[in-house]
């Protein structure tokens, strides 16, 4: 029985897999706009029925794993060591979000051409803002139940609000720039740093 949910669970992780790089291959070629979901499906070889099982619309295949960094990141806050630091927590929280990054989207190409497009395409625009909104507050108030003696909940978002907006704003100017993988984690872990001297 495990070993059937296991397979149904890379199964299920594949067919996502595929989805994401067909439409990543797709926006790339034809652009945004001119990309179905019928398309995306086809090209991933897969019904429009899958693809809305993985994903509600076309904005959220280029959001495909921003839950997950948020979920590691509050899975560390919430498991901290009773004795360490809120800096440290910070930082640990932001690396595994870093890392997932690096190792997701922006390997893939997904981070760049998310850039690119969410300067031209106001539904994309307004999905990403939706999310980045969404993962602030998730954030802050998982942040400020681990340290509620130390945080109220303007602390708790300001914290937050400043590490993520230097670490999104440093991996946005350098996908912008034109930098590789390597080059985009290095800022981001450059204005973690910064923000997290701040926390002390």
């Amino acid at each position: 029985m495990v070993e059937r949910h296991g397979l149904r669970e890379r199964k299920k992780h594949r067919t996502r897999q595929a989805l994401i790089e067909a439409a990543v291959r797709l926006f790339d070629d034809k652009g945004y706009d001119h990309v179905t979901v019928a398309e995306i499906a086809d090209a991933a070889e897969v019904s429009p029925r899958t693809f809305f099982l993985h994903f509600q619309t076309k904005e959220d295949v280029l959001l495909a794993n921003a839950d997950v960094r948020v979920g590691l990141a509050l899975q560390a806050i919430a498991e901290r060591r009773a004795e360490e630091p809120l800096p440290e927590v910070l930082v640990r929280a932001m690396n595994l979000m870093i890392a997932n990054a690096w190792d997701r989207d922006l390997s893939s190409g997904l981070a760049a051409l998310r850039a690119r497009l969410a300067a031209s395409v106001p539904a994309l625009q307004a999905r990403l803002l939706q999310r980045y909104l969404t993962a602030q507050t998730e954030l802050a108030q998982g942040l400020q139940r681990a340290f509620p003696d130390r945080l109220d909940a303007i602390t708790a978002s300001a914290l937050v609000g400043a590490m993520v907006g230097a670490v999104s704003a440093s991996a946005l100017t350098a996908l912008q720039r034109g930098d590789g993988p390597d080059e985009v984690r290095n800022a981001m872990r450059r204005a973690m740093a910064l923000v997290a001297q701040s926390a002390t």
